[in-house]
């Protein structure tokens, strides 16, 4: 049996979240953002040992703690007002393996009354001085034990692993989650960790002060997009996910130019956690526009026109054009003409990334005006998204908060006839943050919306 939907009330930073994982769950998000909040909360509602909800887990401004899950067509269910009440229903429950961030180096696993004692035995026997390859050896030695029925929870599975290790536990974590009726769920700070080619295994997670964390669940890719992905996308483009906005380029020559115009502008693309991605190609920059849209990352695409003003580009070179304005829209497309190396000053042919680097890298030079454009752009389209995400989720809490009163008495009737708790489908709350005026070159070095 695995968990088909979660809704998470009043609990730590969740006040009103919804998760629907599959049998492969990667939650991602910046520090703090609320990953271990989700995984936390359901291995209480699952986990006899688990520690109750104090008065130090609810919600600020919140009076109780609501944990449900549909498992099987069952509903189990955790409603706690500390330090008073608490009505539990976990009949039926998967049985549940958490492996905390915090225990790596120590027991790796959380304490349990699992019956399937079988399971626990396999993980506790690969016990060594290194929490890293302890937990990769635990998760294989589960794989060859083809055990079944798990929940498994993992918190950041690349720490003390190196990338090829990491790659190895993912594909284990993978396989776990594809037999015998397993499900895992982990969160991770590493793109090595993003099925990018499933974008419906990805979960983004973020979190503002006023709304809380919120969940945003991509939809599923064509099985064409998916072949692209697997195709175009490797680690160090995967970050994109785990940004707060991204700048699409077309090569290598932007990709080494930018973070150096950043520089000039008085801006640390890394610190406002904006990627620079290379698309490999103006060809590609559809498909990883398209990806943002899905996953409403905030994004800015910046491209060659490849003909003088005044001059038509070449057939293909219009058709590739078009194709980014209409998946981008003209306001996140910044269009340089004739191309890259005729705006930046810099000669065409063989060496432009060298070219480029030297162009930019002293960091005090004058920057053209379309690249000052651009990094002005993502920087407020970063912004703006934020704050309209904030907005909408803010909306749909009150939405959710007008269902609740509106299901009380109904869930209340069911309880008495023995039937458990109505699941309601909550509204699925976006993304949000926080905005600044001065988000644009001219505003303090370091951030006022950063670390929220």
């Amino acid at each position: 049996m695995t968990i088909e939907r979660v809704t998470i009330q009043g609990f730590r930073g969740a006040r009103d979240v919804l998760l629907e994982p599959g049998s492969l769950c990667a939650l991602v998000g910046e520090s703090s953002s609320g990953k271990s909040t989700v995984l936390s909360a359901i291995w209480t509602l699952l986990e006899a040992a688990a520690p109750m909800p104090t008065g130090e887990d609810v919600s600020r401004g919140e009076k109780r703690v609501h944990v449900e899950a549909v498992v099987g067509g069952r509903t189990l269910f955790l409603d706690a007002r500390p330090p008073e009440t608490l009505n539990l229903n976990r009949e039926g429950a998967p049985h549940a393996l958490f492996f905390p961030a915090d225990l790596r180096p120590t027991t790796l696993l959380a304490p349990t009354d699992s019956p399937a004692k079988r399971a626990v035995g396999v993980v506790r026997r690969e016990r060594t001085d290194d929490g890293g390859l302890t937990l990769v050896r635990s998760l294989a030695a589960l794989v060859e034990a083809r055990v079944r029925g798990l929940v498994i929870l993992i918190e950041e599975p690349e720490l003390y692993l190196s990338p090829p290790a990491q790659r190895h536990l993912h594909r284990q974590l993978r396989t776990l989650a594809s037999r015998g009726g397993n499900q895992v769920l982990y969160s991770t700070h590493s793109p090595v960790f993003l099925g990018v080619d499933k974008l419906d295994e990805l979960v983004l997670v973020r979190h503002d002060e006023r709304t809380g964390t919120t969940l945003l669940q991509p939809e599923t890719l064509t099985r064409k997009q998916a072949f692209r992905m697997v195709a175009e996308f490797d680690a160090e483009r995967a970050e994109m996910f785990l940004s707060r906005a991204v700048m699409l380029v077309e090569g290598r020559t932007e990709k080494v130019a930018l973070p150096f115009v950043f520089s000039a502008l008085g801006l640390d693309a890394d610190q406002e956690a904006i990627t620079v991605v290379d698309c490999q190609g103006k060809g590609n920059i559809p498909l990883f526009a398209e990806i943002c849209n899905a996953c409403h990352i905030p994004y800015v695409v910046l491209h060659d026109r490849d003909a003088p003003r005044g001059q038509q580009p070449a057939e293909a070179e219009q058709i590739a054009n078009d194709a980014i304005l209409r998946v981008a829209g003209r306001k996140r497309t910044i269009t340089l003409v004739p191309d890259f190396e005729g705006v930046s000053g810099l000669p065409a042919g063989r060496g432009k990334p060298e070219a480029a680097w030297r162009r930019f890298q002293g960091g005090d030079g004058e920057v053209p005006g379309p690249l000052r454009q651009a990094v002005e752009r993502v920087v407020l389209q970063r912004c703006a998204s934020a704050a309209a995400r904030s907005r909408t989720s803010s909306r749909s809490r009150a939405r959710t908060a007008r269902g609740s009163r509106l299901h009380a008495s109904r869930r209340s009737r069911a309880r008495r006839r023995g039937r458990g708790l109505c699941p309601r489908s909550a509204p699925m709350p976006r993304s949000c943050g926080r905005t600044s005026r001065r988000c644009a070159p001219g505003h303090p070095r370091r951030s006022p919306y950063l670390g929220r």
